[in-house]
């Protein structure tokens, strides 16, 4: 049998589906909630319910079924003012996960590509000095 596009496994299946996000998600908001330089971001944020929904967003991103009922990226993060280096930490925090959890290096870079092309949704502009 040869693998055609409609019998190629997504992402999503190919790392275990649903449990491996979860487990992905919790080890990866450990991390995030252990550094000093983004934890605050989420000091009045139900983090059950932040969880639930970056599980959902990441099983999108990841090719598996989109059951993500959320706001978008910019209406959720411009009130924040999310600097570029804070944006790089998470990334990285969220690339670190995945390599610790044995993903293959092609779906991480998949998710570094997500990361780059949503940049912008997230992070709030600098302002030239003096403005």
């Amino acid at each position: 049998m040869t693998v055609t596009e409609e019998n190629r496994l997504s992402h999503y299946e190919r790392i275990g589906g649903a449990a491996s996000v979860k487990a992905a998600v919790d080890v990866f908001y450990d991390k995030v909630l252990a550094d000093p330089e983004v934890a605050g971001y989420f000091d009045h944020v139900d983090m059950a319910q932040q969880r639930r929904h970056l599980a959902l967003m990441l099983t999108v991103v990841l090719g598996g079924p989109d059951e993500y009922p959320g706001r978008g990226l910019a209406e959720a993060h411009r009130p924040l003012r999310i600097p570029a280096a804070h944006y790089d930490i998470v990334g990285a925090h969220l690339v670190a996960t995945l390599t610790e959890l044995g993903v293959p290096e092609d779906v991480i870079a998949h998710v570094r590509d997500v990361l780059a092309k949503v940049q912008d949704q997230v992070v709030t502009p600098a302002r030239p000095e003096g403005v």
